[in-house]
C-alpha cells in the first residue's frame, strides 16, 4: 500500500491531476508491472508442483502393492516375495525398500544439500533468480514510465507479489 501510494502521489505531481485520475494511471502501471508475471513465477510453480507430486507419489511407490508391482515390472524387474509376505503395507514396504531406498535416499540428500546451499545464499542476502527477475521487472517499468520517479516505481515493482495481484483499495 505504501509503495503504491508513493507512485500515485508522484503521478499526481508530475501529471498535475487529482487522486482519482492518478489511480487510473496507476492501474495502467500496475498492469504493465504484472505483464508476464506468470512466466516470472513459473520456476517457483514448477518446483512446488514437482516437490509436491514427488512427495505424494513416493507413498504408494513404497507401500501400495499394486503400484509396487507395476513399478517393479516396468522399471526394476526384481523378484518380489510370495503373496504370504505381501499381506500388509509394511511387508510391501519392506519388499520395495531394497530398490526405493537408494532413489529416495539420494533425492533426500540432494534436497538437503540444496536447502543448505540456499540457506547460505540467504545468509549472504543473495536470491539469484528472484532478485534478477525483480530487478528486470523494475527496470522495464522505469523504461516504460520515465516521467515518474524511478525509485518509487522500483519500490512498487519489487513489493508486488509474484503469485497474487495486490488488491487496490482506494
Amino acid at each position: 500500500e505504501a509503495c503504491r501510494e508513493c507512485v500515485v502521489r508522484d503521478i499526481m505531481v508530475v501529471d498535475n491531476i487529482d487522486y482519482d485520475e492518478a489511480m487510473k494511471v496507476f492501474e495502467k502501471i500496475a498492469e504493465c508491472n504484472r505483464r508476464d508475471m506468470i512466466f516470472a513465477s513459473l520456476p517457483f510453480r514448477v518446483g512446488f508442483t514437482v516437490a509436491f507430486t514427488g512427495g505424494i507419489a513416493s507413498i504408494p511407490l513404497v507401500f501400495d502393492l499394486q503400484t509396487v508391482t507395476w513399478f517393479n515390472e516396468a522399471f526394476v524387474t526384481s523378484e518380489l516375495p510370495g503373496p504370504e509376505d505381501l499381506e500388509t503395507w509394511l511387508e510391501v514396504g519392506a519388499a520395495s525398500w531394497g530398490w526405493m531406498e537408494p532413489v529416495l535416499g539420494q533425492v533426500s540428500f540432494f534436497l538437503l544439500c540444496m536447502q543448505f546451499a540456499r540457506a547460505q545464499l540467504q545468509n549472504l542476502g543473495i536470491r539469484p533468480y528472484f532478485n534478477w527477475q525483480q530487478e528486470h521487472r523494475a527496470r522495464e517499468l522505469c523504461k516504460r514510465y520515465p516521467q515518474y520517479d524511478a525509485e518509487f516505481l522500483t519500490m512498487y515493482s519489487k513489493c508486488d507479489k509474484l503469485a497474487d495481484r495486490h488488491v487496490m483499495a482506494a
